[in-house]
């Protein structure tokens, strides 16, 4: 009987020992299991080095709406450094641009697509910054829309660019091309001259010279906006457009989180702008785009300041430069941009 009781002993000892080994085993292979699941930290990415960012606008609506960010860049919290220059012509940016002397460009839209073809695709739009800031001025009661300008002369400024391009464009849709005279001027204050002499004449002006006139004029009114028309006029999902801005892809693909910081600020701006016109006006006075804080205040909600990026600016892009192409194609650098123009994000 003790032998029996001392073998029962010895086996359950043995089962115990058997046991233990066996759960240790299973806990060191969860372990390793569990080892093996969890995935390696990922290296830390390397700081984004800050860019200085050369950007250069046109004295006008397309300055307008980055004057706040002008006027406020030193006390916002940005990770880049911006240099601002503001130009008379877009013919002092473009080659400023082929250089690489600026990284981001406000210029007229007509002039990104020839800027596009020119560096065979070095360049790409970002954002429409500026719908249509051409406005019908006259003292002539009888004129309330577009169609009344039929057996008038029409005053304006644009021969050969894109106001003349989208007057014509205009006129054929309402069937008057034929019933209307226009006569270009070579400055808008010549337009001016010719309303402030008879205000029954009619002219064309872009903003902020039609509210700068009609200031010093109480007899004359900005009676028809075109960008009104415009959109009246068509259903492909253009819009009358005046500025977009662009990049050197160059510099696009070195510093995309400089790009994307600027577009940022700009639609900031532009919020700014529309949101408080005469908390901005001193701001347009003090960047010299605009001589008087009323005349400011009064004019930037006529100006269509707008931040549009992705397809939407896409869509209203691309239709608008259809029309000019059809109308002249030297006025979008012979040739219409092909989709890798349009910057998507």
């Amino acid at each position: 009987m003790r032998k029996n009781r001392t073998g029962t002993l010895r086996n359950w000892l043995v089962l115990m020992v058997t046991l233990v080994i066996a759960l240790a085993i299973a806990a060191c292979a969860g372990q390793s299991a569990s080892s093996q699941a969890e995935p390696e930290p990922e290296p830390e990415a390397a700081p984004v080095e800050p860019a200085e960012v050369h950007v250069a606008s046109l004295k006008g609506p397309t300055s307008i709406g980055l004057a706040s960010f002008m006027g406020n860049a030193d006390t916002l919290e940005l990770n880049n450094t911006y240099t601002f220059t503001i130009a008379t012509a877009a013919d002092e940016i473009l080659p400023a641009v082929i250089k690489g002397e600026v990284d981001i460009a406000l210029i007229p839209a007509n002039a990104a697509a020839v800027l596009y073809n020119k560096t065979e695709g070095g360049i790409s739009v970002i954002d429409i910054n500026t719908l249509g800031v051409l406005n019908v001025v006259t003292g002539d009661e009888s004129i309330q829309q577009f169609a009344d300008l039929a057996g008038k002369t029409v005053y304006m400024t644009g021969k050969g660019a894109t106001p003349e391009y989208a007057m014509n464009f205009l006129l054929n849709k309402a069937g008057i091309a034929d019933q209307v005279t226009l006569e270009f001027k070579s400055e808008p204050t010549e337009v001016v001259q010719a309303l402030s002499a008879d205000a029954t004449a009619v002219g064309v002006l872009p903003q902020p010279f039609a509210t700068a006139a009609c200031v010093k004029n109480e007899a004359l009114k900005a009676v028809i906006d075109l960008t009104d028309v415009w959109a009246s006029s068509v259903d492909d999902g253009s819009q009358l457009l005046t500025g977009v801005t662009i990049v050197r892809n160059e510099f696009l693909a070195e510093h995309p989180e400089a790009v994307a910081e600027f577009i940022e600020q700009q639609a900031a701006s532009v919020d700014a702008a529309n949101a408080d016109p005469a908390g901005v006006a001193p701001l347009v006075v003090a960047a010299g785009i605009i001589d008087a804080e009323p005349v400011a205040a009064k004019a930037i909600p006529s100006c269509h300041l707008v931040c549009i990026t992705g397809a939407e600016m896409q869509s209203a892009l691309s239709g608008y430069l259809q029309t000019l192409f059809d109308s002249d194609p030297a006025s979008v650098g012979g040739a219409l941009p092909t989709d890798s123009f349009y910057f998507l994000g």
